[in-house]
């Protein structure tokens, strides 16, 4: 086995964000030498890393100079040059997740076409290369009205996503490479995080239940375990668990899904990396998803996925109107509360909407948890200057 604590083994992570910080704390504990690319100088990570270089991670010539520098690469966020991955492991380089798989999740509609290959249930869908081509299709009556638009590319946190209810809302959409999927009624939106290694050793996170913001498509509050009978849970388990045998993944995978209103699972989409809905896991879980993905792209033995109490996430979001130098209000009083433990990421600035951190609340019950998360929201402020 290789030597990578202590040693001369350098460590390189595309993107320098949040993900990339609490990644971190994990490579400290063992003294992995961590080499960071982001495009900010004051990328969440550019301060406690090893080594920091500041560069497009969408750039050819940046990604793959910077991967010559390393003895291994990963990733904190999956928009990345991928044919520059693509060039440095043809040249031997280990690339964990692999860039085939980055490139088909890099897509939502590549996603959405690899999921109907391998029999894995989703939503139905139709991909469109503009939004005028959609729009022609619903003129048509090729699709009905409502449904769930989604930029193929470069969606996040809620951005990239909309329902659309009226001819109106097609106005307001970019015109770039979409999909359009049926609206389904769903009763809850899950999630399972799988980890796997390069000897397939295979470990699922327990399934969390997300509440979304109504407006912000954003996720407010991650519940673990999900509030749901255990034959649903094993189902959503064994999903995730043929998305990442189909993708034969290395890495953490973390795969959202839907619970239908007959109690179908079917997957939305998935990130190849640690993810919002794992965060929890840092205090309620034996093995923190963080550790967890260095042990999968490190070929390590994988840790216990089991929770110690219930854990429920809230995200520390920028409040509406305030744009500027971050203030935290009130984190005194939410330190006074008994399994409460907030997590700042170090962004210096605050806009409507931006994650700038999180709260983890644990209680040995779950009910109890989400009473005292909801406190924490509603004692919390991130606000500017």
């Amino acid at each position: 086995m290789k030597s990578y604590f202590s040693s001369d083994f350098k460590l390189g992570v595309l993107g320098g964000g949040q993900l990339g910080r609490m990644l971190l704390s994990e490579t400290q504990k063992l003294d992995i030498y961590t080499v960071i690319l982001d495009a900010s100088a004051e990328a969440p990570c550019a301060q406690i890393c090893n080594e920091f270089h500041q560069g497009d991670l969408l750039d050819f010539e940046t990604v793959y100079n910077f991967g010559k520098k390393v003895d291994l690469l990963t990733i904190e966020i999956e928009n990345v040059n991928i044919d520059a991955l693509d060039k440095l492991e043809s040249e031997g380089l280990e690339i964990y997740p692999k860039p085939k798989d980055l490139r088909i999740i890099q897509s939502k509609a590549s996603q959405k076409l690899f999921y109907t290959d391998n029999q894995i249930p989703t939503a139905d869908f139709s991909r469109y290369t503009s939004l005028e081509e959609l729009k022609h299709s619903v003129s048509n009556e090729a699709i009905t009205l409502p449904f769930v638009w989604k930029s193929a590319r470069f969606g996040y946190d809620g951005n990239g996503v909309k329902i659309v209810r009226s001819l109106e809302d097609l106005e307001q959409l970019p015109n770039v490479e979409c999909i359009s999927e049926k609206l389904i009624p769903f009763k809850n939106e899950l999630a399972v995080i799988v980890a796997r290694n390069k000897d397939g050793e295979t470990k699922t996170y327990p399934v969390v239940e997300m509440e979304f913001h109504p407006e912000a498509n954003q996720v407010e509050y991650v519940i673990c375990p999900a509030r749901i009978e255990d034959a649903i849970a094993d189902k959503a388990r064994n999903v995730a668990l043929k998305v990442a045998d189909s993708f034969d993944f290395i890495g953490l995978l973390a795969v959202e899904m839907f619970q239908t209103e007959d109690d179908q699972i079917l997957v939305n989409e998935v990130a190849p990396r640690t993810h919002n809905s794992g965060h929890y896991s840092i205090e309620a879980s034996y093995t923190s998803q963080f550790e967890q993905h260095l042990r999968s792209i490190l070929n390590l033995p994988l840790g216990n996925t089991d929770s110690k109490l219930a854990g429920i996430m809230v995200n520390l979001v920028g409040a509406e109107g305030h744009t500027g130098d971050v203030v935290y209000e009130h984190i005194e009083d939410i330190l006074k509360i008994d399994g409460v433990t907030p997590h700042i990421y170090g962004k210096k600035m605050t806009k409507p909407f931006r994650k700038m951190g999180h709260v983890t609340i644990v209680h040995k019950d779950v009910a109890k948890a989400r009473e005292i998360a909801q406190q924490v929201k509603e004692t919390i402020k991130v606000i500017s200057k």
